[in-house]
């Protein structure tokens, strides 16, 4: 049974409830590019989307979200626009005049971005510092009310704060922490439009901390709509199966309103995807059942069929997702009777528990899908680091077109590449920026060579 929650009205569309799980994606190109704007929302619309979100890094890009939505609206393009904003608080005052929804980010609202400091508050100190979220964000909400415009509060593990860290560490407690001190002013301040989001590029964070957000909102008696999402899933099937293991994980359990598959493809990409997972709800909270009842040996043997070999990874990532993010087995057999796909089903199981973290049978790439941020060509770039990586089992490399989730996404990962600047990247060993603005043109080559030189 899925979960009730309460229902938020983002322009003409409606978001939980009894209303049907929506489906979006977020546009790539530069939001001061009307032109391109307009073309990528229609593919997204055209190909069943219904949100379109855009990257409003300033206020410049804000207030170009007036002429989107009056373009795409004179085209009969009237599915809801959503401006997505960091680091600058003004700048969602301004979206919100022009967008029917606006994401903040509680990890860079008010506090300055993550650089993995500790700090110490006394209680006093931690109070004072929740008085500046507030006073920011009321005035926000105000405009909010004027306009008739939604929020979602949109957590990301990989920016949360250095004071959430610093006092609750890595910790889901932490990250719905996070959450949690903007919710309470929205309550405060009778704003209910709310739709909340917690991603993770790790599926095990992403699934166990949306469990405890779910728990803690009904302990304060908060039912507010989930948006789901893994966030940097990457491209190809890699990403179609990271993205089941984790939203398919969740959805089973009758938890999420909105979801949105992020791949490093082009947007319009993503919808099919999760159009499919939506469907699949059924079926695999019934095969999710039957995996349970399997499971001798920890190991999970999984009978299933498909029409095509997508929707067969698919279902089998969304069937077996929670059991194995849970540890109920760590040994997945899967059994099919299209005699086409036996001999692909083994692989298929190993990518699968390589999605849940258990057993790394090969390179796992954090890539982010892109926005107006992205400083450089994302698949392009890809590409060229896959070929060159793809051998190196269990390494965890992190590609990201700008550095809003970057260093702190990639804190799982051994290396990563980061979008530092127009034709500039920065290259990273664990959590440590070890070379800073390199010319895009020699930064595969030179992540190539940090790679090679550690690993050796």
């Amino acid at each position: 049974m899925r979960r009730k929650s309460s229902v938020v009205h983002v322009g003409t569309l409606a978001i939980g409830g009894d209303n049907p799980i929506r489906v979006q994606s977020m546009a790539t190109v530069d939001t001061n590019d009307t032109e391109g704007c307009v073309a990528q929302a229609k593919r997204i619309i055209d190909a069943g989307g219904e949100l379109v979100r855009f990257t409003t890094q300033g206020t410049r890009e804000a207030e170009n979200m007036k002429n989107i939505s009056a373009r795409l609206k004179a085209e009969g393009y009237m599915t809801p626009l959503v401006a997505d904003v960091h680091f600058t608080a003004h700048t969602a005052d301004v979206a919100a005049q022009y967008c029917e929804k606006v994401r903040i980010n509680p990890g860079n609202y008010v506090d300055p971005g993550r650089t993995f400091k500790h700090l110490e508050y006394t209680d006093e100190e931690y109070e004072a510092e929740l008085k500046k979220i507030e006073e920011k964000l009321v005035p926000f909400l105000n405009i909010c009310k004027q306009h008739h415009t939604a929020i979602r509060i949109g957590v990301n593990h990989g920016s949360l704060s250095d004071r959430i860290m610093s006092r609750y560490g890595d910790t889901p407690e932490g990250i719905v922490e996070s959450c949690m001190e903007f919710l309470r002013i929205c309550r405060r301040e009778q704003f209910d439009d709310v739709v909340i989001s917690i991603k993770a590029s790790n599926t095990v964070v992403m699934v166990q901390t949306v469990r405890l957000l779910v728990q803690t909102m009904d302990k304060e008696d908060m039912h507010y709509p989930l948006h789901l999402g893994v966030t940097e899933a990457g491209e190809g099937e890699d990403g179609r199966i990271k993205s089941a293991v984790g939203i398919g994980a969740l959805l089973t359990e009758g938890i999420g309103d909105t979801i949105r598959v992020s791949l490093s493809e082009e947007p319009e990409r993503e919808i099919p995807v999760a159009k499919k997972l939506v469907e699949l709800i059924p079926e695999c909270t019934r095969l999710r059942q039957e995996a349970e009842a399997s499971i001798k040996d920890n190991t999970i043997t999984l009978t299933v069929d498909a029409p095509d070999w997508e929707t067969l990874q698919l279902k089998a990532a969304m069937a077996v997702g929670a059991l194995l993010i849970d540890r109920k087995a760590e040994k997945l057999e899967i059994i099919t009777q299209t005699s086409s796909f036996e001999s692909q089903v083994s692989d298929l199981a190993d990518a699968i528990l390589q999605a849940a973290r258990i057993k790394f049978t090969k390179t796992e790439y954090i890539s982010c899908p892109g926005c107006g941020r992205t400083l450089y060509n994302l698949q392009e770039t890809i590409a060229k680091i896959k070929a060159a990586t793809s051998h190196l089992v269990g390494l965890k490399i992190g590609i990201m077109g700008c550095i809003v989730n970057g260093p702190g996404e990639m804190a799982d990962a051994d290396y990563g590449y980061v979008g530092a600047g127009r034709g500039k990247i920065s290259l990273y060993k664990n959590k440590e920026c070890v070379a800073k603005n390199i010319p895009e043109e020699e930064a595969v080559a030179r992540l190539l060579e940090l790679i090679e030189k550690n690993e050796a």
